[in-house]
């Protein structure tokens, strides 16, 4: 028969699931797509409309990339250091399963074997970079959950892509892959929302007074960018980020704003800013 103390785990299982399901759990990307477009949001987050296309070209090379680091430091916490060709067969392998050819490409002077190849480079440059991989690296797409508020009502669930700690500098180390093919301002990455909020998940697992050191890989540009955030900012990113979430409660009106972003919306094909309209159910376009 299970003892109370047996059954203390189980309990205790439960009774988050139970906390997590009250609980209104918002992502990066969601609050992204709020600040995006309205509409954007409400098709997917509100009315939860699956898109005829899910992603473009460029977002099916991001993801592959990711699938392939992911397999590439699974393989090395287990004590094996795959040669760099193996790495690429498992990124094609990736990039097989998940690729169809009804992806839309924005950039018409450039074809899929394009896309393909820029993947490849990514790898290899960062493959020869950071081989023997001695960097400590803790963990690889690494769930993440921060409560914003003292009640737990509000939640950020995130994914780091890696997670490492210096010993040289006794930091923790969130990295975050891009393989965009534009490099933001400085200023941007001294604004970023989403490893900041990472990076308060982290001080909350391993201790508030620990470093948190915050480090993007743009692999079009070969570039390493770092930062970090002091208690007082990240206090701060909470409170506003918990604001927006509210702002987001209260909207009543999805108005859609069109910029060059739309050309790879999902969403563009049935966006009354673009003339269109939902197939299944008429939009009231009093709303817009």
């Amino acid at each position: 028969m299970e003892t109370k103390e047996e059954a203390k785990p189980l309990i205790n299982f439960v009774e988050q699931n139970k906390e997590e399901k009250k609980a209104k759990i918002f992502s990066h990307s969601r609050l992204s797509a709020f600040e995006q477009c309205k509409l954007k949001y409400k098709f997917r987050y509100i009315d939860g409309i699956i898109p005829e296309i899910e992603k473009t070209i460029e977002s099916h090379l991001g993801s592959s990339v990711h699938s392939a680091l992911e397999w590439l430091y699974k393989q090395i916490k287990f004590g094996k250091i795959p040669a760099v060709e193996e790495l690429v067969i498992a990124y094609s392998d990736f990039w097989k399963e998940e690729y169809n050819s009804e992806i839309p490409i924005v950039k018409k002077n450039f074809g899929v074997e394009h896309y393909f190849n820029r993947g490849v480079e990514f790898l290899i440059y960062y493959y020869l970079e950071h081989t023997p991989f001695d960097d400590n690296t803790i963990d690889v797409e690494k769930e993440i959950l921060i409560n914003l508020d003292e009640t737990g009502n509000y939640k950020i669930r995130g994914f780091i892509d890696r997670l490492a700690y210096n010993n040289k500098t006794e930091e923790y180390e969130i990295h975050d892959y891009k393989t965009s093919s534009s490099l933001p301002a400085d200023d941007v990455f001294e604004k970023d929302r989403q490893l900041a909020l990472y990076a308060i998940a982290i001080k909350e697992i391993y201790g508030m007074e620990k470093s948190v050191r915050l480090i993007w890989h743009y692999l079009s540009f070969k570039k390493i960018i770092r930062g970090n955030r002091t208690d007082e900012q990240l206090q701060k990113l909470k409170e506003e980020t918990l604001n927006l979430i509210k702002s987001i409660e209260e909207t009543k009106n999805y108005t859609p704003t069109k910029s060059f972003l739309c050309n790879w919306c999902e969403f563009k094909s049935i966006c009354p800013a673009w003339g269109n309209k939902q197939k299944d159910k008429q939009l009231d376009l009093g709303k817009f």
